[in-house]
């Protein structure tokens, strides 16, 4: 387990200043049609011509309105990177009205929905390979509600590159059953009251346990969703994390895709 120390944070003060690339191009809106309904996407595109790398971004409860600044920082940051950035509104009209109760009722309706959100997610890996600018390399990068879903539907589908939480964890139910998982990072504020820390330990002792490169980040006194403020320094030090975690997975390493794993979509590309 890495844990940020005091020198950590005075370079993230120095950094923070300079986790602002440049923005190529404007965000391109596409949809999905899934068993489950459309999803819509937001595209940040890398300036660089060819196959590339792309990344999934899978919002929290509150969905990509929350502070969509703060999304955005992601998504640039690997857009200039050479990495296709994607948002992914994963969740329905019925889902949102459904989280409008307790919080017991809501993560029982979770539990109900992890499955069907992890398909939906699958089916726009699907799309995304199947257009002639993807490298066949894809990775998820989820927050919270999106970390579990994210983690969910890589230890389901084996076509995902690499993994990246932030804050959340692997449903309990999935827990047992997990046979696979891609290489991995969790970042993780060691004062979350919402997410316990010990859910993305264990994400990441059980993707050790069969066999992966996975990395545990605590954040010492951060509470969730830390990476949010526009002027902490741990803002900087997680985004450079994730970011360097894609180039390296991405960018740099040799990709192993499953033999059964289809790259042809059941419908048409946006």
């Amino acid at each position: 387990m890495h844990r940020i120390d005091r020198r950590t944070v005075l370079a993230g003060l120095g950094l923070l200043a300079l986790r602002h690339p440049a923005r190529a191009g404007t965000p391109e809106r596409l949809g999905v049609d899934t068993d489950d309904g459309r999803v819509v996407l937001t595209r940040y595109a890398a300036d660089r011509t060819g196959a590339r790398p792309s990344v999934l971004l899978l919002h929290g409860t509150n969905g990509f309105d929350l502070k969509p600044s703060a999304y955005e920082r992601y998504a640039h940051a690997l857009a200039a990177k050479g990495i296709d950035a994607y948002w992914v509104r994963y969740l329905s009209e019925a889902d949102v009205s459904s989280f409008k109760t307790t919080r017991e009722r809501r993560e029982a309706y979770e539990t109900r929905r992890f499955d069907d959100w992890a398909k939906k997610v699958s089916s726009v890996v699907t799309t995304i390979l199947a257009r002639p600018d993807c490298s066949g390399r894809i990775g998820l990068l989820g927050f919270s509600l999106g970390g579990y879903v994210a983690a969910n539907t890589a230890a389901r589908d084996e076509r995902i590159t690499a993994l990246a939480v932030m804050y959340g964890g692997l449903p309990d139910a999935v827990v047992p059953e997990v046979k696979h998982l891609p290489p991995l990072i969790e970042l993780h504020g060691e004062a979350d009251r919402n997410v316990p820390p010990a859910k993305g330990e264990e994400l990441v002792k059980l993707g050790k346990a069969i066999g992966v490169d996975a990395e545990f980040v605590g954040y010492p006194g951060k509470t969730h969703g830390f990476d949010f403020s526009d002027n902490d320094p741990m803002t900087a030090d997680a985004l450079g994390r994730v970011v360097g975690f894609f180039e390296a997975r991405l960018l740099t390493a040799t990709p192993t895709p499953a033999s059964d794993s289809p790259r042809t979509p059941p419908a048409a590309q946006p």
